[in-house]
């Protein structure tokens, strides 16, 4: 079983920052990349941002320059720092990770993915 937690969701006004993190727990998991998504009411779920293990990133263009996606392999966490925050960018944030999970019925790793339940980023104009 993987587990995947987000925290720091919260209400920020326009302009104010706010960091996310998530973190993931399992046995026999070994995670590959990472990242966040969100969803805006009556919208579908977008990308913000990823983190490969070679520590390469991707960001949505709405939020390059302003949002920094993070990891730590020690922890098996994810960090997301949101700066300059607009009313468009509530929503609630996901975080998602993907790797291999080791099937001990089949002796061998198959890919898994694992989403949070998610965190709620409100920002007031």
């Amino acid at each position: 079983q993987v587990s995947v937690v987000e925290f720091g969701g919260g209400t920020v006004q326009t302009g104010g920052s706010l960091r996310l993190s998530c973190t993931v727990s399992g046995l026999l998991f070994t995670i590959n990349s990472g990242g966040w998504y969100r969803q805006a009411p009556g919208k579908g779920r977008e990308l913000v941002a990823t983190i490969a293990n070679d520590l390469t990133t991707d960001y949505a263009n709405s939020v390059k320059g302003r949002f920094t996606i993070s990891r730590d392999n020690a922890k098996n966490s994810f960090d997301l720092q949101m700066s300059d925050l607009k009313p468009e960018d509530t929503a609630v944030y996901y975080c998602k990770v993907v790797g291999e999970r080791f099937v001990v019925s089949e002796s061998r790793y198959r890919h898994h993915e694992a989403w949070g339940l998610g965190t709620q980023v409100t920002v007031s104009s």
